[in-house]
């Protein structure tokens, strides 16, 4: 039986074999009604693309300067204005979205989702009139609950969120693997001849990625004697400021190495009399070029920011919305980097880095 072609379903619809392409592949700019009639005919003749055609094109795409194709939106969802340019973590985030999608033909304008002066249905009504045809959220830090009034902007326009795992509603977003990245941290931290790994760690942080860091460390835990799995302990939002209690779980528990997302937390350590490293190693679950004297995970939020932009952009193909019945998620590996808060073990033979270590 000979194979269904685009020209097959041309000639059944009554139209170019250029419309029945896009039509198959859910472009916006054929009518809503053309793309059934397309489908229906494609259906009926048993139409299967053919997957080396299919890659052969999107090879000589990729062949091609891209031109300009439209806009996204990158929307700020930070309580803080300029979160976007300051700090520590959300710019490499639209660092990684603004070079793929300039890749791809796509530019960016921004926007402030706590803007006092942008309500819901203004902003709808602008992100329309300026032809927005995608979202990218960034920013959410303090919480992984979407505010109920912008629900209609996730509805109308494809939306992909960054870092986080949203909720009412889920939306598809692209993060770092939490969970592994925290259990290979430990892994790595036992490799290096560490005994007692405890984790100091924000609460609200954990709770925001559903605790996939603590489960993480947990899990990286287990191979440890009970004696050796120590509690986590809750730095409570503290800011700059020693959290209560700091000391006394490091006396009471004796970690040979702390795991945590904050570079003052060696100041901290440096205050009770510790010696970084020679008595305790440090290891950041979120590795900063800034410090690199302290060793970590490396979170590579600019593939996040660039793997968020091929997301959308496959919705704006498809012609979806952000909301799904099966949101998907894209987990970015995350990957070790030495430092000299973490070193490695002296050669054999050199006396016990850790004799103390129980």
């Amino acid at each position: 039986m000979a194979r269904c072609t685009l020209a097959d379903i041309a000639r059944r619809v009554g139209c170019s074999k250029y419309t029945v392409s896009l039509a198959l592949k859910g472009d916006p700019e054929i009518s809503e009604s053309t793309r059934r009639r397309v489908q229906t005919a494609a259906d009926a003749l048993g139409y299967q693309p053919n997957a080396l055609v299919s890659q052969l094109m999107a090879q000589l795409r990729a062949s091609r300067t891209t031109g300009f194709q439209a806009k996204l939106a990158l929307l700020n969802a930070n309580r803080d204005r300029d979160a976007l340019t300051k700090h520590p973590t959300i710019p490499t985030y639209v660092e990684g979205c603004e070079s793929r999608a300039a890749r791809t033909g796509y530019a960016f304008d921004q926007f402030w989702m706590h803007d006092p002066a942008l309500k819901p249905d203004r902003l709808r009504r602008i992100l329309q009139s300026r032809g927005i045809k995608g979202l990218i959220l960034v920013g959410l830090m303090d919480s992984n609950q979407l505010p109920p009034e912008f629900t209609p902007l996730w509805e109308t326009f494809p939306t992909v969120v960054t870092g986080v795992r949203t909720r009412n509603p889920a939306l598809s977003f692209c993060c770092v693997d939490h969970h592994h990245l925290a259990m290979r941290a430990v892994e790595r931290a036992l490799e290096l001849g560490y005994r007692r790994p405890g984790l100091a760690l924000d609460d609200v942080i954990d709770r925001l990625i559903q605790r996939r860091f603590s489960a993480g460390f947990q899990t990286g835990q287990r191979s440890l004697p009970r004696t050796r799995q120590l509690p986590i302990f809750d730095l409570q939002g503290s800011g700059d400021t020693e959290p209560p209690g700091f000391r006394e779980w490091l006396d009471r528990h004796q970690p040979d190495v702390v795991f945590t997302l904050y570079n003052r937390v060696v100041r901290w350590l440096k205050a009770t009399g510790r010696r970084v490293p020679q008595d305790i190693g440090v290891i950041q679950l979120e590795w900063r070029a800034t410090r690199p004297e302290i060793a970590g995970m490396n979170q590579h939020n600019f593939a996040v920011g660039e793997a968020a932009v091929d997301m959308v952009i496959s919705q704006i193909h498809n012609n979806e919305t952000g909301v799904h019945d099966f949101p998907r998620a894209t987990l970015i590996g995350a990957t070790w980097v030495d430092g000299a808060s973490a070193p490695r073990p002296k050669p054999s033979g050199a006396p016990a880095r850790r004799a103390a270590a129980k």
